[in-house]
């Protein structure tokens, strides 16, 4: 009976869902993160293999457990004070090129303006010499790539939102989802992806609030991003 038992708790075990631990790091913005986290967690948490972390102070990436992570998601952007520090920088840069997750979140894109290496670590940043976005309202968001496990089956949506013109960078990146702009009527990324080293990097620019986060399909490219990210089907 006991041999029984252990086989059916091996089995059980071995066809689990696997889980996987996400460490949101948020805290300063130029945003209203406060409104925004709680909306956050909530997305990403539909999904039961999901657990969020929260923490509210960026420099917590200096510490070595965001290792124990299988994605960071970044919601933060350091608007008028001073970025976590060479400690920080490293731990995370290591962090991603050694295997793991990393969700940007709307201006995280914008964040360690000091670090030039953070463009090379996340593909695609903020540059404020650029248009920043065009005026908030709404447009409709396409997904590009309709066979990639992030934006298999979502079909075009409308976004109300902050349409962002101000991504730079030279690194290939793969683009998922676009929106033309009202203003220049370029199109211009709304989610993408990216490698470095071994890690998986995802951007969703959409998000610059609480109303944002929850128009239907912006929610679904959030959370398919983090759970891309994490190494989950």
């Amino acid at each position: 009976m006991f041999q029984f038992a252990s086989i059916v708790a091996l089995l059980a075990a071995l066809s689990a869902d696997p889980k996987a631990n996400v460490l949101l790091v948020t805290g300063q913005d130029l945003h209203k993160w406060k409104e925004t986290t709680p909306v956050v967690v909530e997305i990403l948490q539909k999904d039961p293999r999901i657990h969020v972390k929260v923490v509210e102070q960026p420099s917590f990436l200096a510490d070595p457990s965001i290792h124990q992570y299988d994605a960071i998601v970044m919601h933060w952007m350091n608007w008028k004070v001073p970025a976590p520090g060479k400690d920080a920088r490293e731990n995370f840069r290591r962090y991603v090129a050694s295997g793991k997750g990393t969700v940007l979140i709307h201006f995280a894109c914008g964040a360690w303006q000091d670090w030039p290496e953070f463009r090379e670590v996340v593909g695609r940043v903020w540059d404020p010499k650029l248009r920043a976005h065009d005026p908030r309202g709404k447009f409709q968001v396409v997904p590009t790539e309709v066979a990639y496990p992030i934006t298999a089956g979502i079909k075009p949506f409308e976004a109300d939102d902050e349409l962002y013109t101000c991504l730079a960078g030279d690194r290939p990146v793969q683009v998922l989802a676009q929106a033309r702009s009202k203003v220049d009527g370029r199109e211009y990324p709304m989610a993408l992806v990216y490698q470095y080293g071994k890690g998986r990097v995802y951007q969703c620019l959409l998000g610059h609030d609480a109303k944002a986060l929850r128009q239907p399909g912006v929610d679904e490219l959030l959370r398919r991003g983090c759970v891309w990210a994490a190494g989950l089907k």
